[in-house]
């Protein structure tokens, strides 16, 4: 198994490190929170509309894609879920850490992001690697014209998929409970300070 197959297969361990350290050192006051929340939901809203078009395959050990899916977010960048992923990670982090002092709150959203980019900098060429051999020509036009993690406003003209929310439900039900579970800690640690 290479790095970026690890990398891949255990990124939500990976993941879970950054805001398990949050958890721990953090400390939310109600401004953070108010900031942060909203931010960690638009995030998840993101992510639930990429997976609305790409499916239950978001959550394969493996990279996996039946189909080239150009609709939707992926009509605007190439990785909606990674973006997503990182807006929540951001709210999440702010939102943990306003009664820190201005270091450590620095330290540790710079940690937590920082780990996340730097998966992120592993897992997405491999994932495009794997695209790139599947779908060849068509994937080489598609990344052509849509940035990888930037959103631009115009849409990709070639795109290609339909929304299915019943992905949404079968794909998401783990980083709902995720998503959850932060919530609770975040009130569980502000209701302590």
């Amino acid at each position: 198994m290479t790095g970026q197959e690890f990398a891949f297969k255990n990124r939500g361990l990976l993941l879970a490190l950054p805001a398990a350290m949050l958890a721990i050192w953090g400390r939310p006051n109600a401004a953070s929170i108010a900031i942060g929340v909203p931010l960690a939901v638009a995030g998840e809203l993101v992510r639930c509309w990429a997976v609305g078009y790409s499916g239950v395959t978001t959550r394969h050990d493996v990279v996996t894609a039946p189909e080239l899916v150009t609709a939707g977010p992926y009509a605007h960048v190439r990785n909606p879920l990674y973006l997503g992923n990182f807006v929540t990670a951001a709210g999440f982090a702010i939102a943990f850490t306003g009664a820190n002092s201005s270091g450590a709150r620095a330290a540790l959203i710079a940690v937590a992001l920082g780990a996340m980019l730097a998966l992120y900098a592993v897992i997405v060429p491999h994932e495009e690697a794997f695209l790139r051999a599947q779908f060849g020509e068509a994937f080489e036009r598609y990344c052509a014209r849509v940035p990888r993690l930037v959103p631009q406003r115009k849409s990709y003209f070639e795109a290609q998929g339909h929304w299915r929310s019943q992905a949404v439900l079968a794909a998401e039900s783990k980083t709902f409970l995720l998503f959850g579970a932060m919530l609770l800690v975040l009130g569980l640690r502000a209701r302590g300070s």
